[in-house]
């Protein structure tokens, strides 16, 4: 399946959690301005540290919170996930360590990021770069 739109169903985080196996099939899921929060986290991070095709995820416009884009990078780290999008998210420098660690994975095959329009703060900064140190692939970081 090319593309899942979580926007074509009902937006929430058990609408999600129903459909988990249907994103795992997907190449580009499409979760932005869903209503979901960090508890969709969690249940993404086990679908994306199974087998699945996902290369873009777009997160953007949600409640994630710190907490849910710790519990994201867990599953992050071991799958192939190229485009990753958490715009308006309500995410502050405590997610950036967690981010940090999947970008300096030597698994991790980001190519593309996009954080804006989050409260980073240079101490969120700091960490994404030290994770960029040897991060070849990163092509792209908003």
């Amino acid at each position: 399946m090319e593309e899942f739109d979580l926007q074509k169903f009902k937006k929430s985080d058990e609408c999600l959690f129903r459909l988990l196996e249907v994103l795992k099939i997907s190449i580009r899921a499409v979760l932005n301005d869903c209503n979901l929060t960090d508890e969709s986290c969690t249940n993404l991070s086990k679908a994306l540290g199974s087998d699945n095709n996902l290369i873009e995820l777009n997160m953007s416009k949600n409640n994630l919170l710190d907490s849910g884009v710790i519990q994201l990078c867990t599953g992050l780290k071991t799958c192939k996930l190229e485009i990753l999008k958490l715009s308006n998210c309500a995410l502050t420098e405590k997610s950036c360590s967690a981010l940090a660690s999947v970008l300096s994975s030597d698994s991790s095959s980001l190519k593309e990021l996009d954080l804006s329009n989050n409260t980073l703060r240079d101490s969120g900064v700091k960490p994404l770069s030290d994770g960029l140190k040897n991060n070849f692939k990163l092509e792209i970081l908003r």
